[in-house]
């Protein structure tokens, strides 16, 4: 009977989110309700045992300093700097500001963690540049979206922070893992970007020779001193991690400090700005943790209901190989991503997916990154896309939701690519890990 209830949590829940409910309010009444048609008055015992095994993941203090990073990055100027930097190499090239703006992508998202912030502010500064140099406005839509989603797979990325301890892995394992996926795909992103408009020089010209433009040893000057601060800050975080100086939480810390730092340093600093980050830092940090305790409710009372033996007999039954199982998990979480956030696909699925899967031989992390590269495209993909809805607030109104919808087809399909190679390699997620590791 306990596992035909448990069954029925998963129904209960996307009718309660689909009926307007705020996920994490979906995720616990659900659990409460379910838990005590089977447990009674001693539901209370288990859900209070929850709720300590959230406090105790030490590893979560990552998570508020890793998004105070993010909103002092915002505010620190950072972004103007490397921008104007990074398009002085750049600018020649076909497509030369869509190339510089993915590239400014991968470092703000190896400096914050943070795929929204990325998102925003890179738009904020590329778009009207590259409307006025008459860019194709898919070509800008799939740019700023597909870049600014890099942050889910470029290493420091919030999602980890939570993923690693619901999958019990190492959160520097996955930070390592994930760095050749993630730089492979904004590779990809690149080139795809030169040869369309190499092709078609209309979507992104050239922009002719300006008798402005400072001669190179100024160029190397202002390259060095915008990129440097980030470098030694990303080193901070990512470096110290892989090197084993410190740990995530550590690193985290070490990172914020930084930020506070550079953003004196840029003479951005003052009381009100510090004040809108933390003001920021708290509700975001409050959002995450109030849905991850929602979702460690939900999953261990599905545990409890015997929902996971009820799965594992059912697939056991049909006589689906590992791989089968492997890939109808990640389909279910792209098909998720069209409905739920991040954080909420990943405390649904991935407790299911890692108990099916680990008895089975597969390996976690590689499984955990594939499911970090699948939960990104479905972040752009139409027609609920959370990547459109950011661009959306930010663009201008002569960028049509039609533009958007086009604009990053191309990308995901370079997404789905660097998926089939991870699966196919393995070695992408994991030959880093095991060389800085051990894994």
């Amino acid at each position: 009977m306990s596992i035909e209830i448990g069954l029925l949590m998963f129904p209960a829940l996307m009718i309660a989110i689909f009926m307007g409910f705020p996920v994490a309010f979906s995720l616990m009444g659900v659990a409460v309700i379910f838990g005590y048609l089977r447990f009674g008055d001693a539901l209370v015992h288990q859900l209070v045992a929850k709720v300590d095994d959230v406090a105790s993941y030490y590893v979560l203090a990552a998570v508020p300093l890793f998004i105070f990073m993010g909103s002092m990055l915002e505010r620190s100027g950072i972004a103007e700097r490397l921008f104007e930097a990074i398009h002085l190499w750049t600018r020649r090239l076909p497509g030369g500001l869509a190339v510089g703006t993915v590239v400014l992508c991968v470092v703000f998202a190896a400096a914050s963690g943070v795929v929204g912030a990325t998102e925003s502010v890179v738009g904020l500064l590329a778009i009207p540049v590259m409307l006025k140099y008459a860019y194709d406005k898919g070509l800008i839509s799939g740019t700023i979206c597909a870049g600014g989603s890099l942050g889910t797979i470029i290493p420091p990325s919030v999602v980890v922070i939570i993923l690693a301890p619901v999958a019990d892995v190492s959160v520097g394992d996955l930070f390592v893992g994930m760095l050749f996926p993630g730089l492979l795909l904004a590779g990809l992103f690149i080139i795809y970007i030169l040869i369309r408009c190499a092709i078609r020089p209309q979507d992104g010209p050239r922009i002719p020779h300006d008798d402005s433009e400072p001669p190179l040893r100024r160029k190397l000057w202002l390259t060095a001193t915008a990129l440097v601060p980030p470098l030694i800050l990303i080193f901070a975080v990512l470096g110290t991690i892989m090197l084993g100086w410190a740990t995530p939480t550590e690193a985290a810390a070490v990172g914020a400090f930084g930020t506070v730092l550079m953003t004196m340093s840029y003479g951005r600093f003052s009381i009100r700005v510090l004040h809108q980050a933390m003001v920021k830092t708290l509700q975001v940090t409050a959002m995450i943790l109030f849905i991850l305790l929602g979702g460690t409710m939900f999953s261990g009372t599905f545990v409890a209901l015997g929902g996971i033996s009820a799965v594992q007999d059912m697939l056991g039954g049909t006589d689906l190989s590992p791989w089968t199982i492997m890939l109808s998990m990640l389909a279910l979480a792209f098909v998720a991503g069209f409905v739920l956030d991040l954080i909420s696909i990943v405390l649904i699925i991935i407790p299911i997916a890692v108990e099916l899967l680990r008895p089975m031989g597969i390996d976690v992390v590689w499984f955990c990154i594939m499911f970090l590269i699948v939960i990104q495209t479905s972040y752009l993909t139409p027609p609920m896309a959370p990547a459109i809805f950011y661009l959306r607030g930010i663009s201008p109104p002569e960028i049509k939701l039609a533009h958007m919808y086009k604009g990053v087809v191309p990308f995901i399909a370079l997404e789905i690519v660097v998926l089939a190679l991870v699966a196919m390699f393995p070695a992408l997620a994991l030959w880093l890990p095991e060389v800085v590791f051990g894994l």
